[in-house]
């Protein structure tokens, strides 16, 4: 007899790893290394990145990423999205816990890869004034736009839907910064009120476009090639990073909260729910990937009792050089 629960969980796990039935080698890897890390336990990117709240926020950055011209004739123009989506999926997520959790040297090289990958990715657009533009994926204005669509919609889900953050919003975006860096980003937000700004500026400016090739990437992002058992969950998450972004965006984009008539539809508790049921799924305690981290730390002597703070086991609480260059401690006092 079929096993549709079993079948369910294998293909979310597909989804996510690329597996059915283990993960991906580079996971285990994340246990190797002779440093800490970018971030530790208690920072406010590893509360945000080990939310369930990341997969809303996912497709919500996948939407907003979409209305700069330049980012989206990249992703069309170089890229097999529509044949093999799960693979670029599993791409991104290999470099976020990589930067994430894994030591330094995997962060650089992996986030090199991604650049050296980005090298060909070169073109022309219309933008937002309907001239002409040149356009390269290792841009340092394309590659902001990524990032801060990126932060603000991790940041935004995460409100809605996760727990606390150490250290608050600015916390999170001066810790992410890192990564940022990592990609060749330049005048980089420290502050969500700095990232907002930044937004506004460049919906101000007129430089976000929403045409035709804009309301296909929407649609495929509503529809994608899942199997038939993740439809239904997916319908509600896609509702739910709807229901996340700010009206003038849904507006842009062509969307709207759905609504029953004149009632709108619970969106905020039915995706609550929905990643609430993925969790299960998945597994109750922390990722695989958030594991090999703490394996690593265990292995370099930081005591398990205070990891958020940078500190070997039988030291005294004092931040060194290290831990306030890369924002060790949570709450980002220290920043970056």
């Amino acid at each position: 007899m079929r096993n549709f629960l079993r079948e369910w969980q294998g293909e979310i796990k597909r989804v996510f790893t690329g597996s059915t039935d283990g993960q991906p080698a580079w996971v285990s890897r994340l246990a190797e290394g002779d440093d800490a890390g970018y971030h530790l336990p208690g920072s406010a990117v590893w509360a945000v990145h080990g939310s369930m709240a990341t997969i809303v926020a996912g497709v919500r950055a996948l939407l907003m990423q979409a209305l700069h011209p330049g980012a989206l004739a990249g992703i069309h123009e170089h890229s097999d999205f529509r044949a093999d989506p799960l693979s670029r999926l599993a791409r991104t997520i290999r470099w976020i816990f990589t930067v994430t959790y894994g030591p330094q040297a995997a962060a650089d090289e992996a986030s090199a890869r991604v650049r050296r990958l980005h090298e060909p990715v070169q073109g022309t657009y219309s933008d937002g004034h309907g001239g002409e533009r040149s356009y390269s994926a290792n841009d340092p204005e394309l590659a902001r736009w990524v990032h801060i669509a990126f932060v603000d919609a991790f940041l935004s889900a995460h409100k809605i839907w996760g727990a606390g953050i150490p250290g608050g919003p600015d916390a999170y975006v001066r810790e992410w910064a890192q990564a940022g860096r990592l990609m060749g980003v330049v005048d980089l937000p420290l502050s969500e009120a700095e990232m907002r700004e930044q937004l506004d500026r460049w919906y101000n400016n007129g430089e976000l476009v929403a045409d035709s090739r804009v309301a296909e990437t929407v649609e495929f992002i509503r529809n994608p090639p899942l199997h038939p058992l993740l439809r239904p969950g997916y319908r509600i998450i896609f509702a739910g990073a709807v229901y996340s972004l700010e009206p003038k965006y849904r507006r842009m984009l062509g969307l709207q909260v759905p609504r029953l008539g004149p009632f709108p539809l619970p969106v905020r508790l039915a995706t609550k729910v929905a990643l609430g049921v993925v969790h299960l799924a998945l597994g109750r305690g922390p990722g695989p990937s958030e594991q090999a981290a703490r394996e690593r730390l265990r292995r370099l002597g930081w005591a398990a009792g205070l990891p958020a703070m940078g500190q070997r086991a039988g030291e005294q609480q004092k931040p060194g050089p290290d831990e306030v260059r890369t924002g060790f401690l949570a709450g980002g006092e220290w920043g970056i």
